[in-house]
């Protein structure tokens, strides 16, 4: 029987970009469409062959653990999961290198702000030693791209070029024949200090490997959806509802309310004299009243009363209350107007 998968993914980051959602949780456990951005991101993977057998390793922050491990124990009990912390925020390549005692065998990588939509069956066949997944853009000034060959082999990774000849962004999911290859490839990127600002990159890494020997291929995929800012996170949120999680004709059999699909709202929300929608997710707990609502995000406990929002992300227990704003409410937050 062919080995099973090990799957890592660093989030010990401090969800900059995020603020102030991410002051009092961690960006994987912001809610969008009826989930997490961490229940996407782990169900990105179902087609891995043997996935039920799967090892994850979740490369957690030290503000982290005491949040992510309960949420994973509570909604995810069956998977098999290792935990390592990264207690000094020194990169990509240093939360890997920190998990290294896992990375032996057969390992897929991706970032805990990026999904994408792709099929890994084939991965028990795949004979070459990496694949990075790439999507083709109009500007890649402002993502990782890769240098490839005529047949599609990867020359380079280039971390934001300053050219537009290269148009492939890498989009942070990999897929790696040896772990321990990749660990070899950090190990001598540490030694030798090849980094920027004091982080090691991934990028620097691969290219260490393909300078090694190592042969990688570039993937394309149709689907890459960011949870990393908050315009990302809602058009993220629009794509989903529209494809998956909608589940307007649920949410409007409540009286009084009118729902615009697609939406996704918990049915322990409570909603009353409101429009809500399109392109809305309201979490557990929520309480909505006098509101009209779209293109958002309301959290697990927040309160919306006599509002007219748009383009708004409101974090958990917040409470909102007065005329119509654009607003980006971080968890436990108050505002009255």
């Amino acid at each position: 029987m062919s080995e099973t998968f090990t799957i890592a993914i660093p989030m010990a980051g401090l969800g900059t970009r995020m603020r102030p959602q991410t002051w009092s949780k961690p960006k994987p456990l912001i809610h969008l469409a009826g989930k997490t951005v961490l229940d996407y991101v782990l169900n990105q993977f179902q087609s891995v062959p043997r996935f039920k057998d799967a090892q994850f390793v979740l490369i957690l922050g030290p503000n982290q653990e005491d949040q992510v491990i309960p949420y994973m124990r509570e909604k995810h009990p069956d998977k098999k999961v290792r935990y390592v912390i990264q207690e000094e925020m020194r990169g990509q390549s240093d939360a890997l290198y920190l998990a290294k005692e896992y990375l032996k065998g057969s390992m897929l990588m991706a970032f805990s702000d990026t999904l994408i939509k792709t099929d890994l069956s084939f991965l028990d066949n795949e004979i070459i030693d990496g694949i990075a997944w790439v999507k083709a853009v109009p500007d890649p000034r402002r993502f990782g791209v890769a240098e490839v060959t005529k047949a599609g082999h990867i020359k380079r990774l280039i971390e934001k070029p300053k050219g537009m000849e290269n148009n492939l962004a890498v989009v942070g999911f990999y897929y790696f024949k040896k772990g321990a290859d990749l660990v070899a490839a950090i190990q001598k990127q540490l030694d030798e200090d090849i980094s920027l600002n004091g982080e090691f990159f991934l990028v620097d890494a691969i290219n260490l490997m393909i300078k090694a020997g190592s042969t990688m291929r570039a993937q394309p995929v149709d689907i890459w959806l960011d949870a990393g800012k908050p315009g990302a996170l809602l058009e993220t949120n629009r794509y989903l509802l529209e494809n998956s999680n909608d589940n307007s004709s649920a949410a409007g059999k409540r009286e009084k309310v009118t729902i615009i699909p697609p939406v996704y709202v918990h049915p322990k929300a409570e909603i009353k004299n409101s429009v809500i929608g399109p392109h809305v997710s309201v979490s557990q707990d929520a309480v909505i009243e006098n509101t009209i609502l779209k293109n958002s995000i309301v959290e697990q406990g927040a309160i919306i009363n006599n509002m007219v929002l748009e383009n708004s992300i409101i974090g958990r227990s917040a409470a909102v209350r007065g005329r119509a704003e654009i607003m980006n409410i971080g968890d436990n937050s108050w505002i009255e107007i």
